[in-house]
């Protein structure tokens, strides 16, 4: 499917013309459009770089800056799609990525990957494979920004590899209706609309959007069809300074795959697993931007329900689950000294964060722990020490802080961050001179993570499907990593080298003398990386290309036990994403993914897929807001399991037509 370009409805907010924007300059117009939600935690000089260059773009759904294609051909899009060619994240997904995504960030697990919006973070106590089960529309939410090392510490919550953030997209008027058809009788189709009073009340502007969406098919292989809606609703009030925003949605999915998730080795024969979930979601989220120097205030509170009903009818097995979790936090920055002239070019500012999180869980399958209900609390606060060196062309940045983190269940932690930054002062303005080509970050620091398992890792029965174990604690993380941010001659790029140590790691392991089951169990593990992503634009072409190297040393499969998750890893993995405007109103989007996967001896099909997603869009010259759409998924109908065991997806394609006004 194709949809409206948030950023086209972002442009028109400041008088752009639709349909006239560089992807060059990509990621500077999204962080223009979302100001109110800027980070400096997860900003980078050599992004900033990315925005000098402007080229013409038709209106196109860009929902991340670094992936071709925004759209899927199974359903209709979430956010977990802009996510499945990111370069730094690896989507590991049953059947579809849409259908049930394990989101898992430099090698960790898919429990061991965040999310958020706005000020507050989101999560499924029961199990992280519903972590990304986010029921909004991406075309109310930002860019996702993936967060790692020191910035995920800072900002992320209950994740120890990784985390994807999105802050609430500004309301524009305007929408797009779309439907499209595909391979084994696929339907779908969503309405997205938006509109913003031309009155204010009381200095401040008041909009609201809504979208609805619906999807079904009988699915590629035998045993996975689904039928997907997803309904959504927004009041958004905001003035020059802040933003407040007001989301109900609701989101239900039903669908089926074979050995979903119960595959216990490679002599068992597939059999039919289904799934029905219903996920409400309630956010209240307020920013405000407090003076020039870069400070802002973040609250929100946040409910979220989620109903499960998984069964195995060959094995009468029928579970029923329900979780409640809500929360509330708030996150800040204020510069407490050498703000303004006369500072010297030296500044003091302090960053903060606090929040808690409740959970219940109802369930007639997970009744073998100690409990079923539990609160957790965090805090943190850090120091940012800025001096100014060479003129004021460039600073040196010290950070030193601590996170806490505690609850009724489980001891508390503390944990230290730290990070020396060295960076190119960004231009005082658009029309000064643009930062010098070249190094325009270099930082080393170090953090540490911790978070708690969920319920099906304590409360499973020990002999059952999924053997549980009640006496499972808190898993903490070690990160070190040095990293810069390049830009010269039209390119940008970013690199970093880190390592990470896993004590107590919930892992899910496959063990020959019990076969019956896999088995959570608490695990160290050691993991050594390198992450590349680099991009440039031609005024008919762009191109973003990312590699990663991971390495792991564990303590338990020399045991003779499997890995399901932990070492479920690419060794190496090459992305490319494509963008060629062809002219006369045609485009062609290509993702493609090359990886080694590390050996498992779980996993039946070839170790070294190469994947490509290609797309064909006409925007209609003579019908202002048309586009007709064709993709393709898996082109070259590669065989792999991208969880061992787990049928991975053949070649997919869909057709799809939308208008946007």
């Amino acid at each position: 499917m194709f949809l409206l370009s948030k950023i086209v409805h972002a442009a028109r907010g400041r008088g752009a013309r639709p349909g006239r924007i560089g992807l060059a300059g990509l990621a500077g117009l999204m962080g223009a459009a979302a100001s109110l939600h800027a980070d400096p935690v997860t900003e980078t000089a050599a992004t900033a770089a990315a925005s000098e260059e402007s080229h013409t773009l038709p209106s196109l759904a860009i929902y991340s800056p670094r992936v071709a294609n925004q759209e899927s051909t199974a359903s209709f899009a979430m956010p977990v799609t802009a996510l499945r060619y990111e370069p730094l994240v690896d989507v590991q997904s049953r059947s579809t990525g849409e259908a049930q995504a394990d989101v898992s960030i430099r090698g960790g697990t898919f429990e061991n990957t965040g999310f958020s919006i706005g000020a507050v973070p989101l999560y499924d106590s029961q199990t992280g494979h519903y972590s990304a089960e986010l029921p909004v529309a991406p075309a109310m939410l930002g860019a996702p920004q993936v967060r790692t090392g020191a910035a995920n510490a800072q900002a992320g919550w209950g994740a120890t590899a990784g985390s994807v953030g999105y802050a609430w997209q500004p309301v524009s008027t305007g929408g797009f209706v779309s439907a499209g058809t595909g391979n084994d009788s696929l339907l779908t189709g969503e309405l997205y609309a938006g509109v913003v009073s031309p009155r204010t009340v009381g200095g401040y502007t008041v909009a609201a959007d809504v979208s609805a969406a619906a999807s079904q098919g009988d699915g590629p292989v035998t045993f996975s069809d689904h039928d997907f809606v997803r309904y959504n609703g927004r009041i958004q009030i905001r003035d020059a300074r802040s933003q407040t925003d007001l989301f109900a949605g609701y989101q239900s999915k039903e669908f089926a795959w074979p050995n979903l998730y119960a595959a216990r080795n490679v002599d068992a024969v597939q059999r039919l697993e289904r799934e029905e979930l219903q996920t409400q979601l309630f956010v209240a989220n307020h920013r405000v931007e407090l003076g020039a120097d870069g400070d802002w205030f973040q609250a929100g509170a946040w409910y979220r329900r989620n109903r499960d009903h998984y069964s195995i009818p060959d094995f009468s097995y029928d579970a029923h689950h329900r979780t409640i979790v809500r929360g509330a936090g708030f996150d800040g920055r204020v510069t407490v000294a050498g703000a303004g002239e006369g500072s010297g070019g030296r500044t003091t500012a302090i960053r903060y964060r606090a929040g808690v999180v409740a959970d219940d869980l109802w369930s007639t399958e997970l009744n073998n722990g100690d409990y079923n209900s539990r609160t957790q609390v965090y805090a943190g606060v850090f120091g940012d020490q800025t001096f100014g060196l060479a003129d004021g062309a460039q600073e040196l940045v010290l950070t030193a802080g601590v996170n806490y983190d505690d609850s009724n269940r489980a001891g508390s932690a503390f944990s230290p961050v730290a990070e020396i930054a060295w960076r190119r002062t960004p231009p005082a303005s658009s029309t000064a001179p643009a930062s010098a080509a070249g190094l325009q970050r270099v930082y080393l620091s170090y953090d540490q993570s911790t978070q708690l398992p969920t319920y099906t890792a304590l409360n499973s029965s020990p002999t059952g499907l999924f053997g549980g174990d009640p006496d499972l604690g808190r898993s903490k993380a070690f990160n070190l990593e040095l990293g810069a941010d390049v830009a010269a001659a039209g390119w940008t790029a970013t690199a970093a080298v880190f390592f990470r140590r896993d004590d107590d790691l919930v892992d899910w392991v496959f063990a020959p003398t019990t076969p019956g089951s896999r088995m959570a169990s608490a695990v160290d593990l050691d993991t050594w990386g390198v992450e590349l992503v680099a991009r440039r634009s031609w005024r008919a072409v762009d191109f973003v290309a990312g590699y990663s190297w991971l390495h792991k040393t564990d303590n338990y499969t020399t045991a003779g036990l499997s890995s399901f998750y932990a070492l479920n890893y690419a060794e190496h993995r090459l992305t490319a994403a494509v963008t060629v405007r062809l002219g006369g109103g045609f485009e062609v989007r290509c993702d493609n993914e090359f990886r080694v996967q590390e050996e498992n001896d779980l996993r039946e099909t070839t170790r070294t897929p190469f994947f490509t997603s290609l797309g064909l869009y006409w925007h209609v010259p003579r019908v202002s807001g048309l586009t007709v759409s064709a993709q393709v998924d898996n082109l070259w109908d590669v065989d792999y399991q991208e969880v061992p065991l787990v049928p991975g997806t053949p070649r997919t394609w869909s057709t799809a037509v939308t208008y946007a006004w």
